[in-house]
């Protein structure tokens, strides 16, 4: 008989599995509340790991077409001091073990690895439940509603299948994101190089790349508490900007214009995480991958390539044990667990150094380490 797969989330690990799910043969349905690829954008640049993310597009079938996405020379990282003094100045290389490409572009790719009746655009899940023998029931927002044999929660930080496993909910880390972003501009790209520049001191950092057009995107990053964020008023883009900038006053003009010469709306990411070391016990006929199974901060530079590992994971984990879904699952997360720990205790450690009491000499010395 065969076996029904819902995958709740077209993100990165989601759409991998499905990838390897078909490509031997086992159909899947990808559920995304997103109405269409291009509904919203999908973040900048990010690395992808020779351990993890280029093993599991390997296994997709798709590192021939990934590495046309890569970014020669932009995996080039510049740390400066507050007063724009550089620190740390690591040039870009050629073929990097780390190569850098746009989470869009790897987004678009990954969908159209897939037959297009793969992911059901525009179904929200409202809820999810469990039915009888182990199946589960997904009610969505258009008010249709399915069961699957397996159903996998690729649903990110605040995942409704992550409810059926354990209690455990995301937690602020005290650490902010605040979208930046400016048009073309040589003084800008002057400022950060060929890659990422890094302004970063005891609790506060610029953070910013040069996008394929020669425009800049990043993020100010904050550890401030929830409360004092949400009494900033963003509903002018300019006001709201001015108060971010005088969290850095004394720091070089020439830094400081990467805030006040934002056109980006300002929208505040709060760094939420779950519990390094998160486990649940195995339930029949649901799990996890990706942010819904290991959420941690991006300073390890480790979600994505796990969500991407994970997917092939799982999917092969399926692929060996065809007679035996639970099994499979069992399998999988056995494996997950110990994976995502350190991977989890790593990022937590990063995130204390870039804007810990000795930022951003600390800095420094994390990027000597791999240089």
């Amino acid at each position: 008989m065969r076996r029904t797969i819902a995958i709740i989330g077209a993100g990165l690990g989601g759409l991998t599995l499905a990838r390897i799910l078909h490509l031997h043969g086992i159909k899947a349905t990808v559920y995304e509340a997103e109405i269409s690829p291009a509904a919203r954008k999908q973040g900048g640049l990010f690395d992808i790991h020779e351990h993890n993310g280029q093993r599991a597009l390997k296994a997709a079938g798709l590192h021939d077409a990934f590495r046309r996405l890569v970014r020669p020379g932009e995996d080039a990282k510049r740390v400066v001091d507050k007063n724009g003094t550089i620190l740390f100045d690591r040039a870009g290389q050629t073929r990097s073990p780390r190569p850098e490409v746009d989470r869009g572009e790897l987004r678009r790719m990954l969908i159209a690895s897939l037959p297009p009746v793969t992911i059901r655009w525009g179904h929200k899940v409202m809820s999810v439940s469990s039915v009888a023998n182990g199946r589960h029931e997904i009610v969505f927002a258009n008010s249709t509603r399915t069961t699957a044999d397996l159903l996998v929660g690729a649903d990110g930080a605040w995942s409704k299948v992550r409810a059926l496993l354990t209690p455990a909910r995301p937690v602020y880390s005290g650490t902010c994101f605040i979208e930046i972003a400016c048009p073309v501009a040589d003084a800008h790209s002057a400022i950060i190089g060929t890659g990422t520049l890094m302004a970063v001191a005891p609790g506060k950092g610029i953070i910013v790349h040069r996008n394929a057009d020669g425009s800049v995107a990043g993020y100010v990053a904050l550890n401030r508490p929830e409360t004092w964020l949400s009494s900033i008023d963003f509903s002018n883009i300019r006001t709201g900007l001015s108060i971010i900038a005088r969290q850095f006053a004394g720091w070089a003009p020439h830094l400081t214009r990467f805030i006040t010469d934002s056109t980006a709306d300002p929208a505040i990411r709060l760094i939420h995480t779950l519990p390094p070391g998160l486990r649940w016990p195995h339930r029949p006929g649901v799990t996890l991958i990706g942010d819904a199974a290991h959420l941690m901060s991006p300073f390890a530079g480790e979600g994505a390539n796990l969500a991407l590992y994970d997917g092939v994971e799982l999917g092969q984990s399926l692929i060996a044990r065809p007679d035996d879904m639970n099994a499979a699952v069992a399998a999988y997360e056995t494996v997950l667990f110990p994976r995502s720990h350190e991977m989890a205790r790593w990022s937590a450690q990063n995130l204390a150094l870039f804007f810990g009491p000795d930022a951003p000499a600390s800095v420094v010395d994390l990027f000597d380490q791999f240089a």
